[in-house]
């Protein structure tokens, strides 16, 4: 007879009741890929900006460079999942190199198209391998630490590092493009980008010792099951792209809203600001022992951050709208997060690379579609018209995570134990 036990996971019962970034960096290995791992994602935060000012400086269009960078961005978001599910299936290492090979070439082949003036097709074309190639090493660095933290009250710790590792990308990244292209040369930035994708890329890769190890079944032909076939993962998807939402519909509308009166300077400061909001929760959130669940976490958090969002449409002076963007930057740290941390309870090892570029890509293409949605707003309608697109990203991913909330529930493993032999049906036993 043989019987289905249910079990519940195991539990680190040595790790500290109050863990703290000290003692997550403070873990065996880690800075062998943390170092290699910030270098490597730097130049994801360069890329679309290095795009749109190259293209512009070209072609002297601010629609065609931008058509570029997105053709670029949706790229990217369609073929992070399959590059992350390659990444679970062969290891991390077998896609990273052949994939930074990929997207040095692609990188400077659409800078020597653009310098030539090439037609505005011939950019896209190039575009498309540039996007697609880009190397997932954010949800590359999460999957290992997943190994590392398995079952210690630090992932959580972890997952908040990871978000202001990535909010400091984002804030380096984008002022680092900028110098390049207007102090060097309009395709400095690009450049650059191609070279330190190469650089970190290859310097990441070399650290085998803490990549997810690959399972023998891994390089055998048989069926692969997709992290998206997960109901939870997809309805993360759906609150990712909604924080997607805010990113791209808060850089278009800022940057419209200071244009409008008379202070386009002040664009830079504003989007630092609600970077800032970001980074502080996300250093908070990471520093303190949550004793909720975290599905209970995400719902609290998103709502937060929703009802933040909708006050943006209506800000009339800098103070006001500066406030309001500190705000819900602070709103979006912990609900990164703790999707982030849950996927670490829904998704098996060998998936979760997969899992971490699924929502990843959302977040892209959330700020795409956002990007392009707020900009006819701005362009149609009153000045501010553009942060409505927030406001209905939110809102509309907060009621598919309310409605779908017990999907987020992790179910514990089920485990056959034989006992002799026979011909009875297993029976779940608690």
């Amino acid at each position: 007879m043989a019987s289905a036990v249910t079990t519940e996971p195991s539990k680190d019962t040595t790790a500290p009741s109050r863990p703290g970034y000290g003692q997550l960096l403070r873990t065996r290995g880690a800075w062998t890929f943390l170092l290699p791992g910030f270098a490597a994602r730097q130049p994801f935060a360069m890329l679309t900006l290095s795009i749109v000012l190259l293209v512009q400086h070209t072609t002297g269009s601010y629609g065609a460079a931008g058509a570029a960078a997105a053709v670029t961005g949706v790229s990217m978001a369609v073929f992070a999942p399959y590059s992350g599910r390659l990444a679970d299936r062969f290891g991390q290492r077998a896609v990273l190199i052949p994939g930074v090979l990929v997207h040095t070439v692609s990188g400077l082949t659409l800078t020597a198209l653009a310098l030539a003036h090439a037609p505005l097709w011939a950019l896209f074309v190039a575009a498309v391998p540039t996007g697609a190639s880009v190397p997932q090493v954010g949800p590359m660095v999460r999957a290992r630490w997943g190994v590392k933290l398995q079952g210690s009250p630090l992932m959580t710790t972890a997952a908040a590092f990871e978000s202001v590792t990535d909010e400091l990308t984002f804030v380096v990244g984008p002022l680092l493009a900028t110098a390049l292209c207007t102090a060097v040369d309009p395709a400095a930035g690009l450049i650059t980008e191609s070279a330190l994708t190469l650089v970190g890329g290859l310097l990441f890769a070399a650290q085998k010792s803490t990549q997810p190890t690959v399972t023998a079944s891994g390089h055998a032909r048989v069926k692969h099951a997709s992290a998206l076939r997960i109901p939870g993962v997809r309805v993360l998807i759906v609150a990712f792209l909604g924080i997607g939402s805010v990113f791209g519909g808060m850089q278009v509308s800022l940057a419209a809203f200071t244009e409008s009166i008379g202070e386009p300077g002040l664009n830079g400061v504003l989007y630092g600001i609600f970077a800032a909001g970001n980074m502080l929760s996300g250093i908070v959130c990471g520093a303190i022992a949550w004793k909720a669940a975290p599905q209970q976490r995400l719902v609290v958090g998103y709502t937060a951050l929703a009802l933040a969002a909708a006050g943006l449409w209506a800000a009339h002076s800098v103070l006001v709208l500066a406030a309001l963007g500190l705000l819900v930057g602070m709103c979006i740290a912990p609900a990164l997060i703790t999707g982030y941390t849950l996927v670490e309870d829904l998704v098996p090892a060998g998936a979760r690379t997969e899992a971490f570029t699924w929502l990843t890509g959302a977040v892209a293409l959330g700020q795409a579609a956002a990007v392009t949605v707020a900009g006819q707003l701005e362009d149609r309608f009153w000045d501010g018209a553009g942060f409505l697109v927030p406001l209905g990203g939110t809102v509309l991913a907060l009621a598919t995570l309310l409605a779908l909330r017990s999907r987020l529930a992790a179910r514990p493993p089920v485990r056959t134990v034989a006992r002799g032999v026979g011909h009875r049906s297993p029976v779940t036993v608690d």
